[in-house]
Order: C-alpha cells, then structure tokens, then sequence
C-alpha cells in the first residue's frame, strides 16, 4: 500500500485529490496538511511514501517545505501540484528535491500512475516540463550539487538521458532501445556519477542547463 500526504490549502483541491485516489485499491491518502508549516510538522511524523504538494500557500510556501524538509533530509518522494502559470515555482521546486509535478486538473489515470511511479523511486520529467521551463532553466542559477564540467557521456548515455527527459521509465527505456533493465539502470547511475547529481530530476535539469537535451 502506498501511502500518500496532501498537502494544499483548498479544501476543495484536497478533497478532489483525495476521492480520485481513493479510486486506487494500492493507494491511501494518510494525512492532509492545509499549509507549508502544519506539513513541515506532520510529514516527518507521518513518513509517507509519497507528498502530493502545493507551492503557492499562505504562511509557508511549498517551495518553503521542499527546502526545510530537504535541509533535514527528511523530504519524501515529492510531487508539485501547480497550475500553469508557476513555471518559475515549479523549477524552483525540482531543484530543491521534488521529483516532478502535476497539473491540478489531472486525471485519475495520470495522478494514480504519477503517485505509482514516485513511489517506486522514478520520476515525473515529462516533455511538458523540459518545453516550458528550458527558458527558465538558462536563466537561473544552478542552486543543486553538481559538476561545473562534467565527464563526457557515451552516445548511448546521451540517448538514454534525453528519454529520461521525456519522462521514461528505465523499463520503457529498455523496451524502446530493445536491451535489459538493469543495463538501463548501470547507464542511468553512469550518467548520475558524470553530472555530479543525485537523482533523474537532477540529471535532466543539468542537461538542459548544458543544452544536451
């Protein structure tokens, strides 16, 4: 059972969330939080396996609880809940640890499987993300750990890592270049180890930074 933290302060926003994933037979909403403080509280508390967060809320931003969670290293598997006028929030937030972000007006398919693939330690880099923020990305600051100079990827990681931009799975991945998962996974730990970053969020980041992808 998957367990899931809301965290949003509109009611209505929760409630909608909430009865889409009750739909799930593998996914239980555990605790909701209506601003950033109450879940910088209760989330280490809880310990769910995956937040569903909001970025624009009064008195503590999302953006806010990404950070402070992040500085204790007690920041779940993440995911933005936004709109579409937050780019620059939504970067922001993909560089202080969220593993990708939703649209508030998502489907029960997309949300069950965006909750699905977190959890199960992947991310949510879609070709929507990588085509609305690269602007965003050229102009900030790099605010994660990184390499300035990265090593050189191989042409196969460079393949790999511009489907990881397209939100791939490493067993979509595999299926597509016709080769094992766990080769997928040994490239994608390559490509991790060459950009100097921790995870899949953090690797597509950086390769649009370096204009590979």
């Amino acid at each position: 059972m998957i367990s899931v933290c809301l965290v949003d302060d509109q009611n209505l926003v929760r409630q909608g969330v909430r009865s889409l994933l009750d739909l799930a037979e593998d996914i239980r909403v555990v605790a909701e939080c209506a601003d950033g403080a109450q879940a910088v509280q209760d989330i280490p508390r809880v310990k769910p396996d995956v937040v569903l967060l909001d970025l624009r809320m009064p008195n503590m931003s999302g953006l806010e609880v990404l950070q402070a969670l992040s500085a204790r290293n007690e920041l779940p598997p993440t995911i933005i809940l936004t709109t579409f006028d937050d780019d620059q929030l939504v970067l922001q937030g993909l560089k202080a640890g969220a593993r990708g972000y939703l649209l508030k007006d998502v489907s029960l398919e997309q949300l069950v499987e965006a909750v699905r693939t977190v959890a199960g330690g992947g991310s949510l880099v879609a070709p929507m993300v990588t085509q609305r923020l690269m602007a965003g990305v050229a102009r900030m600051q790099n605010q994660f750990t990184s390499l300035e100079q990265p090593d050189p990827l191989t042409e196969r990681e460079t393949e790999i890592l511009r489907l990881l931009s397209g939100g791939y799975s490493n067993k979509e991945i595999a299926n597509s270049l016709k080769v094992a998962e766990g080769t997928v996974k040994n490239h994608v730990s390559n490509i991790l180890s060459k950009l100097g970053v921790r995870d899949r969020t953090r690797a597509v980041l950086k390769a649009l930074e370096m204009g590979i992808v």
